[in-house]
């Protein structure tokens, strides 16, 4: 096992206690997190050293206990905790999930689900505790909507590619900027507020978790309910002076749920597609007009007000002007 001096440790300015007593390390790193069974399951050296810096919704922390060590919290209740092993790793059992976290792996508990852990000889964590209401809230912001269900993750992250390397590269940089003494993560500071949003956006996109498909959408996933929906009422009512209000409220959600909602399973606005669907109708009738008949009207029935912009966003979809259009139908309307 490599011995890494206090000086050395991350966090190492921000020391809240070193002990070799197994009592005093269970009783101090309770009073950051919550009352816990902690036994040395191991024959290495018992070496625990706790470093805390407190932010306003998340908290960094590094521990060590030296020797292999068995922890069972139980149910966090207030907290998620995302563990980013350094060296060594831990199994770790939260609820029905069972998995191994490594250097390459992060864990992340769930409040909500009995933990148990037995961290390897040698395990040294950076930890960031978040604030379950806080990442709770985040997630409702991001959907829009209130979650009807708590928010669980499933397994580890993988911290080697994409949004999970990122995300482990962003704490370690706070880790970093305050072993030189420049604590960004610091509460009531408006960039720290910022960071800790960011690293809330992090935790929810790298994770895999019941909402992770309203976030981070495949193509090939279904859309949810209030977007179909949502569909359904702009076919019905394409020649209706309809707002974002009206569509979502068709839904079932807010004005915010359905933009993302449309974001992520249709790459697409609400409103944009109500202007497709309009479209739509407006070239179907230049083609079935009858001699006489008049762009003007046609686009107006179907909601257009603004005809130039009508006109420009006809073109850009279907290759020609709405008036040719209707020429190679049965009438002539206004020349674009």
């Amino acid at each position: 096992m490599v011995s890494h001096s206090a000086a050395q440790r991350p966090l190492a300015r921000f020391s809240l206690f070193e002990s070799q007593d197994l009592d005093e390390a269970r009783e101090r790193v309770a009073r950051v997190f919550c009352p816990h069974r902690l036994d040395r399951i191991g024959r290495g050296e018992f070496d625990a050293c706790h470093n805390h810096v407190a932010g306003d919704r998340l908290s960094l922390n590094y521990i060590q206990y030296g020797a292999k060590t068995l922890i069972a919290p139980g149910e966090l209740t207030d907290f998620y905790l995302l563990q980013i092993p350094l060296s060594g790793g831990a199994a770790i059992t939260n609820g029905a999930d069972q998995y191994f976290s490594n250097p390459d792996r992060a864990a992340m508990l769930n409040p909500h689900l009995p933990t148990t852990m037995i961290w390897d000889e040698g395990c040294r964590q950076i930890l960031v505790r978040f604030e379950r209401k806080a990442l709770q809230a985040h997630l409702n912001q991001l959907l829009g909507a209130t979650a009807e269900s708590p928010l669980t993750f499933e397994g580890p992250i993988d911290l080697t590619t994409g949004i999970g390397a990122a995300m482990r590269g962003l704490v370690m940089h706070l880790v970093d900027e305050a072993d030189a003494g420049r604590t960004i993560l610091s509460p009531g500071g408006i960039l720290a507020r910022q960071l800790e949003t960011v690293i809330l956006s992090g935790v929810l996109e790298a994770g895999n978790h019941n909402f992770a498909r309203y976030l981070n959408p495949t193509q090939s996933a279904a859309a949810p309910r209030h977007v179909r929906k949502a569909e359904e009422y702009i076919r019905a009512n394409p020649e209706n002076p309809v707002t974002l209000e009206d569509i979502a409220r068709a839904a079932g959600v807010t004005s915010r749920a359905l933009q993302l909602g449309f974001r992520n399973f249709r790459n697409t606005s609400p409103m944009a597609q109500l202007r497709t669907e309009r479209l739509r109708r407006v070239h179907e009738d230049l083609l079935a007009a009858t001699p006489g008949g008049s762009v003007t009207e046609v686009a107006t029935r179907w909601g257009f007000a603004h005809l130039g912009r009508f006109s420009l966003a006809y073109k850009e979809k279907y290759g020609q002007s709405p008036s040719k259009t209707l020429q190679s139908g049965a009438g002539i309307g206004f020349s674009d």
